[in-house]
């Protein structure tokens, strides 16, 4: 569980899309107080989804075999198998102009609500929901289980934190920093998209199907 709940974190933090609308929320008037709306909608949906698996299992890991744990698997392999299938699809078109989509635009001068909001659409729900079906397998008896999944959502959140933590005590130079993040973030996007889903994809694939055959 820890291994997938590492991999789970690093590709959630990592992904470009909430990282670039995150950039353009601190660089605007009252971006920290943005950006800490931000992070907290964002945790609340990690942890959430943490809470209600948890609650679900009991805090007991499935049964090997069960119809339960039979279906987590299932679910990540349906997760992997369809990362796998846009990941390799994305590869073969090829890299073609983006368009910076009109809700980054507006940005700006977004209000705390908005701010808020996007902490929860800009989850990427998929490796989210695998996450969740990780989480099944946990035994909230063992401090090392706690201590993983406070892990987890750290990990998953990290990128946020570190720009939060730049853009409150290093104004003047994340203006500038941060502007330079987003234009590489923004220049290697599809590379990162694709990679991303790759990886993980292939990673859920083959360890539901060892799961569910093995």
């Amino acid at each position: 569980m820890v291994l997938d709940l590492i991999l789970l974190g690093t590709a959630i933090t990592a992904g470009p899309l909430h990282n670039t609308a995150f950039i353009l929320l601190l660089s605007g008037p009252g971006g920290v107080r943005k950006g800490i709306v931000f992070i907290l909608a964002w945790l609340a949906c990690l942890v959430l989804v943490i809470a209600a698996v948890t609650l679900m299992t009991g805090g007991e890991p499935l049964v090997h075999r069960s119809v339960p744990s039979t279906a987590a698997l299932a679910l990540k392999l349906l997760l992997g198998s369809g990362m796998l299938y846009y990941g390799v699809r994305k590869r073969r078109r090829g890299k073609r102009p983006r368009r910076t989509p009109k809700l980054f635009a507006r940005l700006d001068d977004a209000s705390l609500w908005i701010a808020a909001g996007l902490g929860v659409l800009l989850q990427p729900w998929g490796l989210v929901a695998a996450g969740g079906a990780t989480v099944a397998q946990a035994n909230l008896s063992s401090a090392a289980t706690w201590l993983a999944l406070f892990g987890y959502v750290l990990l998953a959140t990290s990128s946020l934190l570190v720009m939060e933590l730049y853009a409150t005590f290093r104004p003047a130079a994340a203006a500038t920093g941060l502007g330079r993040l987003r234009a590489w973030i923004e220049g290697h996007q599809d590379q990162a998209i694709v990679s991303l889903l790759l990886v993980v994809g292939v990673w859920l694939v083959g360890e539901s199907l060892y799961g569910l055959v093995g």
